[in-house]
């Protein structure tokens, strides 16, 4: 069975946790900054967990991002 291939442009988006779980930046933080209000900001610089409905096909497209616990 040949190598499964990583998506290149899913690996620049979502990383793993240390338990597994795949986790992406926020959106809404690419230009229009200055009329956003600094709270607002700080708040989408940090990651969020990837929805559940989601995290398969982020599974799939980065065979190797994680060692699976399960």
């Amino acid at each position: 069975m040949p190598k499964m291939k990583t998506h290149k442009g899913a690996a620049k988006r979502f990383t793993f946790t240390g338990s597994g779980k795949p986790i992406q930046a926020q959106g809404r933080r690419g230009h229009f900054r200055r009329r956003k209000a600094i709270r607002l900001l700080q708040q989408l610089d940090r990651s969020q967990p990837v929805h559940s409905a989601n995290e398969r096909m982020v599974r799939t497209a980065l065979p190797y991002g994680v060692k699976h616990a399960r």
